[in-house]
């Protein structure tokens, strides 16, 4: 049984191909030695070579699929065959879909980073990151978080005025410019 290291960058260049330009992931044929029987490999390769690999979506809408019985997601393949190694920390979707995995819209980044990247919460009810209604002292409030400590922006009569203030954070703390708003699942790169 293979072991999550043993599936390296090149062995997922013989086993599959990957298109930059659409960021989707195709099975290529395999050979005799990888299998068992000549019939186990002639079943294999006609059931899926050539055919789009890594279809199937997580609850978030990431393309995930299995290498030898390992999962992996569809964006860490992509990013690993493209480049020739492992991500060494996370991968982003520039423009927050998740099943975008075009080469053009994924970059490295680390943990706090990636969370810089995000689309509006769905529990949000100010329609604005950061901003919520604070119904004992009848205001809004506008908040950021840097380097794991929430930073308390103001109070305010008005929420465009805490929303101004929250963008003015986003750029200050160097949030991405799509940071917070809401995006559908297709969005695409340009």
């Amino acid at each position: 049984m293979a072991k999550r290291s043993d599936i390296t960058p090149e062995l997922c260049r013989q086993l599959l191909r990957y298109e930059p330009e659409t960021g989707k992931l195709f099975w290529l044929p395999r050979p005799l030695h990888m299998f068992t029987t000549q019939r186990s490999c002639s079943t294999w390769n006609g059931r899926f070579a050539g055919k789009e690999a890594f279809t199937n979506s997580t609850s978030k809408g990431h393309k995930k699929g299995w290498i030898f019985n390992i999962a992996f997601y569809a964006h860490r393949v992509a990013w690993a065959i493209y480049y020739g190694s492992w991500p060494k920390d996370q991968i982003d979707h520039v423009n927050g879909s998740p099943n975008d995995n075009r080469i053009r819209n994924l970059r490295e980044v680390t943990h706090s980073e990636n969370l810089r990247n995000c689309g509006l919460d769905a529990r949000n009810t100010s329609g604005v990151n950061g901003v919520s209604w604070n119904k004992r002292k009848g205001c809004w409030q506008a908040y950021v978080c840097h380097n794991g400590k929430r930073i308390h922006l103001g109070s305010f009569t008005d929420r465009d005025v805490a929303a101004d203030a929250r963008r003015e954070a986003d750029l200050k703390y160097g949030y991405f410019p799509g940071h917070g708003l809401s995006r559908p699942a297709t969005a695409t790169v340009t």
